[in-house]
């Protein structure tokens, strides 16, 4: 499917420009990407290994049932259990010899001591594990653009990744971080409880401080879907959006899930003209309007796999991490093996789905799309609607 480049017809002459001088700059720098589907050349894959227990705050209820923040009491903070560790390990190691099968060169971030106690002036914690560094970074173009996460535990996540991006920035790209939060008693709800059914959407965070996961973003070209959540707020988008400025828009996708995080089990853009939703969460009459020249693809029901302690550990994450895939290119999607009814749907959506096993990785906190951050795929600056 080809889409062709248009003029932004809400922005100037100068930003037009801008943008296409920008555009001949990316494609000479090894940091490249402005979607989610061009063909993928280079991609960063976290690591599991000194993964810890979530130390137990009341930010967790945001994203996590309370039984598993009840355990976190007793078990928060310590390292992960080798009995969970070990098949999420032989996982990942096989998601990235499909990826090295498949062209695609893999980078990885430094293994990093977690158990490791820090500090600021206002407060302390241990931290949890750089699996997913999809969660701390946003790519656009040829820039790496670091997100003020709101978890206290995750603050420091992102020095696993210095040695990497210091070296693309030697070599050309921008890398920016977002303004670093206090991360302040007063930004979290003392009091939240998950909203009930016919409750009012409420959230553990406020918007005291400028805070975001860059997985609650999804890149369309010049167009980018947000949800906002638990762990982003409004001063978040809007810092990104006067960030990026006029060659970009960024629309809200509102999401009818109690404890939304992350978009990417919500709203899963797979190639031009066509998105994925969550229909327990989306209420497609309700989608942005550009989207009403795309194909609007209903997830199926994810099928739960009981397998004991991991599926009771799973519910870390949404039972909806069937919709997480990577996008290869327009056609090839790596995706979870269990899955059958999502590797089906893609297949009839014009899809090349590749399976792979990943339900032990899901508890680290996501699954394809999240373990990894693109590093350079082969495409340029575009609209798309």
């Amino acid at each position: 499917m080809t889409v062709n480049k248009v003029e932004m017809k809400d922005a100037s002459v100068e930003s037009f420009n801008e943008i296409k001088s920008h555009d001949t700059f990316s494609m000479g720098c090894v940091v490249n990407s402005y979607n989610e589907w061009d063909p993928l050349e280079e991609v960063v894959v976290g690591r599991l290994e000194n993964s810890m227990y979530l130390p137990q705050h009341k930010y967790l209820l945001g994203g996590i049932p309370q039984k598993i923040y009840n355990n976190l009491l007793l078990i928060g903070g310590t390292r992960v259990d080798k009995k969970l560790s070990m098949p999420a390990q032989k996982e990942l190691d096989e998601f990235i010899h499909i990826l090295e099968a498949e062209g695609v060169k893999v980078r990885r971030p430094s293994v990093t001591d977690f158990s490791r106690k820090f500090s600021t002036p206002n407060w302390s914690s241990k931290g949890f594990c750089s699996a997913c560094p999809r969660d701390c970074f946003l790519v656009i173009g040829s820039e790496i653009i670091e997100a003020p996460m709101s978890w206290r535990t995750r603050y420091f996540e992102t020095h696993a990744y210095y040695h990497l991006f210091k070296e693309y920035s030697e070599q050309g790209a921008k890398w920016i971080s977002a303004p670093k939060p206090p991360l302040l008693d007063s930004l979290y709800d003392k009091n939240y409880t998950v909203p009930k059914d016919g409750e009012k959407m409420r959230y553990v965070i406020n918007e005291s401080e400028v805070v975001f996961d860059a997985a609650d973003f999804a890149r369309c070209g010049r167009d980018i879907f947000v949800t906002k959540s638990n762990v982003t707020n409004q001063a978040g988008i809007n810092w990104l959006q006067n960030h990026l400025g006029d060659s970009y828009r960024i629309h809200i996708i509102e999401t009818h899930s109690k404890q939304p995080m992350h978009i990417d089990t919500t709203f899963v853009p797979l190639a031009p003209g066509k998105v994925m939703i969550n229909p327990k969460y989306v209420d497609i009459n309700r989608l942005p309007s550009i989207l009403k020249s795309w194909d609007i693809l209903i997830a199926p029901e994810p099928v739960i796999v009981n397998r004991g302690f991991f599926n009771e550990t799973a519910t870390l994450c949404s039972m909806w991490l069937s919709m997480n895939v990577l996008a290869l290119d327009e056609e090839r999607i790596i995706c979870e093996r269990n899955q059958e009814p999502t590797i089906r749907a893609l297949k009839d959506w014009g899809f090349k789905p590749i399976p792979c096993d990943f339900l032990h990785f899901n508890p680290f906190g996501g699954a394809f799309h999240c373990a990894t951050l693109d590093i350079r795929r082969r495409g340029t600056l575009q609209s798309y609607f």
